[in-house]
């Protein structure tokens, strides 16, 4: 009997530590992954698809307002190994990490709020013209631990950045005078808008591949923002005796398979990675990131075109660093939170459960079995 209710009472201990082991550590459930862009492959014919058509770089771009940046070092990353040795065993490669990886991994990690401001740069001037995000609405760049969060506005529909960041965007509603399906500028609380009406127009706009949405990417992929980070700057010159048929467009990252073009005598040395319809979407020096010299009250004073804001550099490196950590944030708006809601329950639980114990040890003490 003692040894029955020693036990009920260590399971007790242990449910209610494991409770908060669970608060403080565990990712919320992953929602349902959005189909990945499918691998373009040959017709019978031969015929391939042509590739999605990429950003006109010489469009005019209204810049996105940022909540007055800090200057930030650019991102540098670990050399990726050679193509031919270092992969899993997926046939992928092991994922780049910027130096000094993550700042946002780890039970008391934290977003750098100036990448993210970065990151959604990038998103918008680049990631948006085929990719949305429907999970994500425009206020919710303004709460608690987003990247244009402010304290003087707690309702983040009152945020002045966000309100414009919104107005930027159009979004399609009904006319309330003709009943018609029109493109109004955006409000925070509007999600933020898909650059298709529905699949089949995404498909046909892309050479048959869907374009995914971007909203929980991060969860959804191996490798979370590593993936991200490691396939924008996957795209390499093919190795030879791997074939690239028209329209696609090989990334040693890529979570795909290339045997069935691989024409190599050793089907185990097939190189890793696979293809994409997707361009380069990265470019060196993209003009389109630079900075709004006529409007920035905000911001470094340099208005060097080859930087973001803040002066760090556009390189391809920084924007796919900038780019996954503000994609990371939006498949997890609420990590910080959530963290610290579990950096202050762990002690409380863990001296509730000494107070259990010895509150076992008091009542049984005198007690015969």
């Amino acid at each position: 009997m003692r040894f029955a209710k020693l036990a009920l009472s260590s399971l007790a201990v242990l449910g209610i530590a494991a409770f908060g082991v669970s608060a403080f550590g565990q990712q919320p459930a992953t929602p349902p992954a959005e189909q990945p862009a499918p691998v373009v492959t040959p017709a019978p014919d031969g015929a391939v698809p042509a590739a999605p058509a990429t950003p006109d770089a010489t469009a005019p771009v209204e810049p996105a307002p940022v909540a007055a940046p800090v200057p930030a070092p650019a991102v540098a990353h670990a050399p990726a190994a050679d193509h031919g040795e270092e992969h899993a065993a997926g046939g992928d490669h092991h994922e780049l990490t910027p130096k000094g990886g993550w700042k946002h991994d780890g039970a008391f990690g934290t977003f750098d709020v100036n990448a993210m401001q970065r990151g959604f740069k990038v998103y918008k001037q680049i990631c948006s013209t085929c990719h949305g995000m429907k999970l994500l609405s425009f206020r919710n760049l303004g709460d608690v631990g987003g990247p244009f969060y402010d304290p003087a506005y707690p309702n983040p529909n009152d945020n002045p950045v966000v309100k414009k960041i919104a107005s930027e965007f159009m979004v399609p509603k009904i006319d309330p005078d003709s009943g018609a399906i029109v493109p109004m500028p955006g409000i925070p609380a509007d999600p933020f808008p898909s650059p298709y009406a529905n699949a089949i127009a995404a498909a046909v706009g892309n050479g048959g591949a869907v374009p995914p949405d971007l909203s929980v990417i991060v969860k959804a992929r191996n490798g979370g923002a590593g993936y991200v980070y490691s396939l924008l700057q996957g795209y390499v010159a093919p190795p030879q005796g791997l074939v690239v048929n028209a329209g696609q467009h090989y990334n040693a990252y890529f979570h795909g398979d290339t045997l069935s073009q691989w024409v190599g005598k050793d089907p185990r040395n097939k190189p890793p990675g696979g293809f994409l319809a997707m361009t380069p979407p990265l470019q060196q020096f993209d003009i389109r990131l630079q900075r709004d010299c006529v409007e920035g009250a905000h911001g470094g004073t340099s208005c060097d075109p080859n930087t973001f804001d803040d002066g760090t550099p556009t390189t391809i490196e920084q924007q796919a660093h900038d780019v996954a950590v503000f994609l990371a944030w939006a498949s997890d708006p609420k990590s910080e939170a959530r963290k610290q809601l579990g950096a202050a329950v762990i002690p409380f639980l863990f001296l509730l459960a000494i107070l259990v114990f010895l509150s076992y040890r008091r009542i049984w003490r005198n007690v015969e079995h």
